[in-house]
Parts: structure tokens; C-alpha cells; sequence
């Protein structure tokens, strides 16, 4: 009866846990917190099972049942590849000024700004003239958040904006960011740029990625930054 109530215990503990992560933490933590719980739950399970000798019976049942859960999972995978993208999806990048998000159905740019003046503000608020004194602001710290800022005008500002933007003559929609992608890039942040849920299947990152490139190529008003973004997260994801 011991073994018993210890596993009650750390059931219930687990639950705990869980419930105050779904309420409490972002989408990140959320999914830690899940992740966590669970390993906690399995190994307590499978200490209950070693004490009470069901340990090689539990190990000969999912032995059989693995295999299944695999293939039925790379099922369901093919199946949502063959359906295509879900609508809603869109894509987040971040560097030091700005956090950006891309629409996958619509390809509609959008950001708030994270540091500097205009610190706090949606992009989509700003007037023109507040626009270039931010990309002043990029230009003069930060090469990365200039490019997807250049990028962000071209695709929302109809008038000739670089002709009243600093250092018009100096810097081009590609220049900026062509100096590099800011370094390693994490699981997290590829999927978060891929506009991916955790554990996609290579051809949902295949199919997220060439869909980016279509709407964020520099030829269709994108930059070499958010390219190099979007490449960066496909190989590592691909490679891992």
C-alpha cells in the first residue's frame, strides 16, 4: 500500500505543477513545464513498477506498442503535410530594437518596438516621420533591426520613404542586412521563425520554410537579413 500512496502523492504533485503552468507561464515555459512534469511522472511510474516487479511486463507492453505509436505518428504527419499549411500561422523574429511578426497567409508585416524612444510602440502606429527617426536609431546600434525595419517600410509605405530616410544614398534594402544574422540561432527561435510548433516534421519545416521565402525573398520586397533568417532556422532544424 505504501508504493501506492508515494505514487498518488507524486501524481497529484504533478498535476499541481501542470495546472499552475498552464495558468501561469508564457507559451515557452508552458511548453518546459510540460515537458518536466512529464519526465517526473515517468520516472516515479517507473520506479512504482520496479517495486512492485511489473517493470518487465510494462517494458514487454511497450515494446509492442511503440512501433505502432511511431508509425501512426509519422501518419499523421504525411496526412497534415498533404493538407498544407494551417491558417493563422505567422512568424516572429526579434533582435534589439524590434520584435516582428509575419503573417503566412497574408504576408502583412507587423512589430513593436523594443527599446530606444519609441520603446513600447506598435510599428503600425507610428507616423512616417517617427519610422525614419527610428531607423536612425537602428542604423546608428544595431544593422539587424534596420534591415527588417527597411523591409517593414518597403512593404507598408507606398510614397518614396528612403528619399527623406538618413543616409539615404549610403544604405539599401539588402546592405544592412547582409553583416550576418546575429549569431546562434536556438531550436526555439527557429521554430518561432518558421512560425512552427515544437517537434514539426521535416516536411512541415521544408514546406514552412519555402513558403517564407516566397512572401520575405528581397526580390519580393523581403531582405538578406530575414532570408538569411529563415535559411539559418530551416538548416538547424533540419541538421537536429
Amino acid at each position: 500500500m505504501f508504493p501506492l500512496f508515494l505514487l498518488g502523492i507524486a501524481l497529484l504533485v504533478g498535476f499541481y505543477l501542470l495546472a499552475q503552468a498552464f495558468v501561469n507561464a508564457d507559451p515557452k515555459s508552458l511548453a518546459k513545464g510540460v515537458k518536466y512534469t512529464t519526465i517526473g511522472v515517468t520516472v516515479v511510474v517507473v520506479v512504482f513498477l520496479a517495486i512492485t516487479g511489473r517493470l518487465g511486463t510494462a517494458m514487454a507492453v511497450a515494446a509492442f506498442v511503440l512501433p505502432m505509436v511511431l508509425r501512426w505518428r509519422a501518419l499523421m504527419n504525411r496526412v497534415k503535410a498533404a493538407a498544407g499549411p494551417s491558417e493563422g500561422q505567422s512568424s516572429t523574429i526579434e533582435t534589439s530594437f524590434l520584435r516582428m511578426r509575419l503573417d503566412h497567409d497574408s504576408g502583412r508585416m507587423g512589430g513593436e518596438v523594443l527599446r530606444g524612444r519609441f520603446q513600447g510602440r506598435m510599428l503600425d502606429d507610428l507616423g512616417l516621420e517617427e519610422l525614419l527617426d527610428l531607423l536612425r536609431e537602428c542604423r546608428d546600434a544595431d544593422s539587424q533591426s534596420a534591415a527588417i525595419l527597411e523591409a517593414y517600410l518597403d512593404r507598408t509605405r507606398e510614397e518614396d520613404w528612403r528619399a527623406g530616410a538618413p543616409g539615404a544614398g549610403e544604405h539599401g534594402g539588402g546592405s544592412a542586412g547582409s553583416r550576418g544574422t546575429g549569431g546562434a540561432m536556438t531550436r526555439e527561435e527557429a521554430y518561432e521563425v518558421l512560425g512552427l510548433q515544437p517537434g514539426a516534421s521535416e516536411g512541415e519545416i521544408k514546406d514552412a520554410h519555402r513558403r517564407l521565402m516566397l512572401k520575405m525573398h528581397p526580390d519580393q520586397g523581403g531582405s538578406t537579413y530575414l532570408a538569411a533568417k529563415i535559411n539559418q532556422a530551416k538548416d538547424l532544424l533540419l541538421r537536429s
